[in-house]
């Protein structure tokens, strides 16, 4: 017996030791291969697959935007949304500012459109995230500019026989057309004075010119520079509202010219670029608004089937699977008589592993591997509830953040576009929506400290009696407030978290009871105990509603809105303050009667 007791702690130390030097080997070759398989394999596919979309989107952008820019409504462009749809393979729906439906790939209900557009459609305000060049407005979208056919020809004619004299002259010549219709001719080479050059345009001067002027030589041809009769009148009117913007601006107003190559270029080389691009910018906009489609949203869905992530995930998979592997070898090798206890718990681990919260071991051998199992199962079901609670609290924290911030941005965006004023009323509304955050921040930071156990109070010798008092003469309510007190009311509490206590049960109760009904403030001593009840005459909680009041984010209107109720913390807050203080709170409603909140507090104060 001695002997064997001898040899029983080596025999134990031997496999321990062997179990943790196999299980760091093994641990750190699992987090390298793994670390540096996903690191390389998923980061490459991610930006490919993200770098393919964004490429398609820039490609379904440039052709809708084109679409629109030369068209006035958006009624033929289903056949132009199925075909981008067929070669991107996205699912693609557009519709108007409103969000109603004005041309899609898919059937309407068949899929839900994402909350956020992917663009906005707008010729007149290019989005220059999607969008080549830097022009406020598509270059596509000419309007009254756009030549007659006739017009048109006569140009092109001209500027053939330009090139042609060029191109027998050595020089690599070309005829290019302007969005409108005008035809000028491109040469890298060296103009030649035996050729017209009015209308030619040298590659290398576009790029150094601030307005791309092209190259004027001798003249033997009638000039293809010379506007024709639809570009004078529509110049004429974008000069009227050119000058009409100068004048606003309280500025001597500067004529606009139109280049051989549709550009436009102050009359005056010497106006100030600022104000001419930005009176420019606004007269375009004012011309070309009748001639091209109104602005829509674009929704882009990727498809639902596998993407191109789908390579690297079977290499993780396959690494994950290797190391696995491994890792049962080494195990077995160096503890093979404890694997078989194990099995229990390795199945759960890897039911719980493929997201079976509900997972459990079940080792009926006593000992170690049976406190390995019990602690298994506990941590599962820890996980499982601060998953569920984690879960909760981000679709609530989210729910109640979307609607402040959403209204901030859309009242900052329309004050960035000038659609609104920035006046005192757009600023109050918006520090309105700013305290709304601020007061969900510290009402969760309120109930962050006390689940923590972190919520400090400064007891003192309170008396209730006063607390109702001050709460109700400092209450603003259209619904008669009364105060009922009897008994010594004194008690050890912290005086302003009891005040918040009393006050939150106001507010609540002043929500939900109208003004012809009557709230009341009851103070009372029973025993050893403090008791505060707010009552009011409201329209009542429904039972299967009464175990959820005190729930966090919690409200009776399903709509959730908070013009019928406040942030859903008010009385998850109070539970935690009461309970804080060693106390209990309670609840009892009945429908279309009224609902009483009563609050015990242990007095911890004798009267000497």
């Amino acid at each position: 017996m001695a002997a064997r007791s001898r040899t029983e702690p080596r025999r134990r130390f031997g496999l321990r030791a062997r179990l943790l030097v196999g299980t760091i080997v093994v641990a750190a070759c699992s987090i390298g291969v793994t670390a540096w398989v996903s690191a390389q394999s998923t980061t490459g596919s991610i930006e490919a697959e993200q770098g393919q979309n964004q490429a398609a989107l820039a490609r379904i952008y440039d052709r809708l935007a084109g679409y629109a820019a030369t068209h006035s409504t958006w009624g033929g462009v289903d056949p132009v949304l199925r075909e981008l749809g067929a070669s991107t393979g996205m699912r693609l729906a557009l519709t108007d500012e409103h969000r109603n439906r004005i041309a899609a790939t898919f059937a309407e209900a068949s899929t839900a459109l994402p909350a956020k557009p992917s663009a906005v459609l707008n010729p007149l305000a290019v989005d220059a995230t999607l969008a080549s060049g830097s022009e406020r407005i598509d270059r596509r979208a000419v309007g009254p500019f756009r030549l007659t056919s006739s017009e048109r020809k006569k140009l092109r004619d001209k500027a053939e026989r330009v090139a042609q004299c060029m191109r027998r002259e050595g020089a690599d010549a070309k005829v290019a057309t302007t969005p409108h219709g005008r035809a000028y001719v491109r040469s890298a080479g060296v103009p030649t004075p035996r050729c017209s050059m009015v209308g030619s345009v040298d590659d290398s001067v576009i790029r150094e010119t601030p307005y791309e002027e092209p190259i004027v030589a001798p003249v033997d041809l009638e000039p293809i520079s010379e506007l024709q009769p639809t570009e004078r009148k529509a110049l004429a009117e974008l000069n009227g509202l050119v000058a009409r913007c100068y004048q606003q601006r309280g500025l001597r107003p500067e004529r606009v010219e139109l280049t051989a190559i549709g550009q436009f270029r102050p009359a005056n080389p010497s106006a100030r670029r600022d104000d001419f691009t930005a009176c420019l910018t606004a007269a375009r906009t004012e011309q070309l608004q009748p001639y091209v489609a109104p602005p829509a949203l674009l929704f882009v869905v990727p498809p639902a089937e596998p993407g191109i992530l789908d390579s690297a995930t079977l290499r993780i998979a396959g690494a994950a699977a290797a190391i696995l592997v491994l890792t049962v070898a080494v195990s077995m090798l160096l503890a093979r008589p404890v694997l078989r206890p194990l099995h229990s718990v390795i199945d759960a681990t890897k039911r719980m592993r493929g997201g079976d919260r509900k997972a459990r071991a079940e080792a009926p051998a006593k000992g170690e591997v049976a406190e390995l199992a019990t602690a298994f199962n506990e941590l599962s079901e820890h996980l499982a509830r601060v998953e569920q609670q984690r879960t909760d609290m981000v679709n609530d924290i989210s729910h109640e953040l979307r609607t402040p911030l959403s209204n901030i941005r859309g009242w900052l965006v329309a004050a960035q576009d000038g659609v609104a004023e920035v006046d005192r009323e757009l600023i109050d509304s918006l520090l309105e929506e700013t305290l709304v955050l601020q007061h969900l921040v510290d009402d969760l930071q309120d109930l962050a400290a006390a689940d923590a156990d972190e919520l400090k109070l400064r007891l003192e010798e309170v008396d209730a009696a006063q607390v109702l008092t001050q709460v109700a003469g400092s209450t603003e309510s259209r619904t008669p407030l009364t105060v009922e007190t009897s008994g010594d009311l004194r008690l050890r509490a912290d005086p302003v978290r009891l005040r918040q206590v009393v006050t939150n049960l106001v507010s609540n109760a002043i929500r939900h009871t109208p003004p012809t009904g009557q709230i009341t403030m009851r103070g009372t001593r029973a025993d050893d105990q403090v008791l505060i009840e707010v009552a009011d005459t409201g329209k009542g909680i429904a039972p299967d509603h009464l175990p959820h009041v005190f729930d966090r984010f919690w409200r009776a209107d399903p709509s959730r809105s908070r013009a019928t109720g406040g942030r859903g913390l008010g009385l998850a807050i109070t539970r935690k303050l009461v309970e804080a203080h060693g106390g209990t709170v309670t609840v009892d409603s009945t429908l279309g009667v009224g609902t009483t909140f009563t609050v015990r507090l242990p007095a911890g104060y004798e009267e000497t």
